[in-house]
């Protein structure tokens, strides 16, 4: 991109560069659910027509606005920026664990998604904020996976298949 950029749209390099810079200066972690905002409190969490018992983790604010977009959740977020990886010396306290956990105490959460992803980080991840939160008498559920629509059974993977036959419904 930024061959590119210099290449062949200097302007655009020089707009982009300004906007980072911005970005940089203006943007923080929203107080509540930890995603990007210019605000203490970003829009999501402030929306009064949200479902306030139901909280979804996911790890990144990329992966919250992909869930947005399929418009089929309404409740709140916590977004991790990050995943576990005592390899790569990411531990709970690199991804905020104990501020979900007092967001999740709160006595309003009825329910936390777990919204992280499939790799073996985040099914981690997943486990370990589950177990925390269940011997906290919390109500976990993650999101389901298995084969998606469109797709023909041959040519998906067949982890996915021996995943969507365990977890049908």
């Amino acid at each position: 991109m930024a061959f590119h950029l210099l290449q062949h749209d200097r302007a655009g390099a020089q707009a982009l560069s300004q906007a980072l810079s911005v970005a940089a200066e203006q943007v923080h972690h929203c107080r509540l659910c930890h995603t990007f905002t210019e605000n203490a409190v970003c829009s999501t969490c402030l929306d009064s027509t949200r479902e306030l018992g139901k909280l979804c983790v996911v790890e990144t604010p990329a992966d919250q606005s992909a869930i947005e977009r399929t418009s089929a959740y309404r409740g709140l977020y916590f977004v991790l920026m990050g995943r576990l990886s005592p390899l790569d010396g990411i531990g709970p306290k690199d991804i905020g664990l104990q501020k979900l956990l007092d967001r999740a105490s709160d006595g309003t959460i009825r329910e936390v998604i777990l919204a992280t992803n499939f790799t073996a980080e985040g099914e981690a991840t997943a486990h370990v904020i589950a177990q925390t939160l269940k011997a906290r008498g919390l109500h976990v559920t993650r999101l389901a996976r298995g084969v998606p629509i469109g797709s023909e059974l041959e040519y998906v993977d067949l982890g996915t298949i021996a995943h969507a036959m365990v977890d049908r419904r």
